[in-house]
């Protein structure tokens, strides 16, 4: 399965207006997320509004949680989504399962603290369409994620995977272009950097995120996507 990695995803919309803010600015991959215990949680009867509202203008994600397949099925029959995001402790055997059973691009989030958290990416390059490396959680966190915190990119520098990455984890408007230029992800992922508060996302903020993240691509070279 072949596809185009969004080279820049707003994640965690949860309102028509911001879907707008997100793609208006430029953004090709929108997050929609289905996870209880996140301030970004869309309920199941919410998603195919907003699903149908992006699609066609950006690549719908929709990113969940160590779902069993009942709870996937209803939530792929809800959004059809473009992209399914595994952010729990999916294995690489139940992400090659999802993959198949759903037959759409999947993309697992893997949390990076150390450098043997990046050798485990290997275990996934053969079943996942697109990793996404994010900040590890603390072990007493309730949420996945790097919860607004980034990791140490220089981790990312012997990396040579054959699969596409998306980068995240405490991505900001100010931080993002040097993120791009040490890093040369093929897309960068935002949520709570564009945001106001918890779960309130913030159009300026994701205008002045775009807007750093093609000053980054210029710099890097045209497009950022070089591995």
């Amino acid at each position: 399965m072949s596809f185009t990695p969004p080279h820049a995803k707003i994640c965690g919309l949860s309102t028509p207006e911001a879907l707008d803010w997100a793609i208006d600015a430029g953004a090709d991959g929108i997050g929609l997320v289905h996870f209880p215990k996140s301030p970004r949680h869309v309920p199941l009867e919410a998603l195919p509004a907003l699903a149908a509202h992006a699609r066609g203008r950006a690549a719908v994600v929709l990113l969940t949680v160590d779902a069993d397949d009942a709870l996937l099925d209803a939530l792929v029959a809800a959004a059809a989504p473009d992209i399914l995001q595994l952010h729990g402790r999916e294995t690489p055997e139940r992400v090659a399962a999802v993959r198949a059973r759903h037959g759409r691009p999947v993309m697992k989030a893997l949390g990076i603290g150390t450098a043997d958290d990046l050798a485990a990416a290997g275990a996934f390059e053969s079943v996942a369409d697109l990793l996404l490396f994010d900040a590890k959680p603390p072990k007493d966190a309730t949420r996945p994620g790097g919860l607004g915190v980034p990791f140490d990119w220089s981790l990312l520098g012997s990396h040579r995977g054959a699969t596409p990455f998306l980068l995240s984890g405490g991505l900001t408007p100010t931080n993002v272009a040097d993120a791009i230029a040490a890093v040369r992800p093929a897309g960068v992922d935002v949520s709570s950097g564009v945001e106001s508060a918890p779960g309130v996302k913030d159009g300026a903020l994701i205008r002045a995120f775009m807007a750093a993240v093609e000053a980054g691509r210029r710099a890097a070279g045209g497009e950022g996507e070089t591995r």
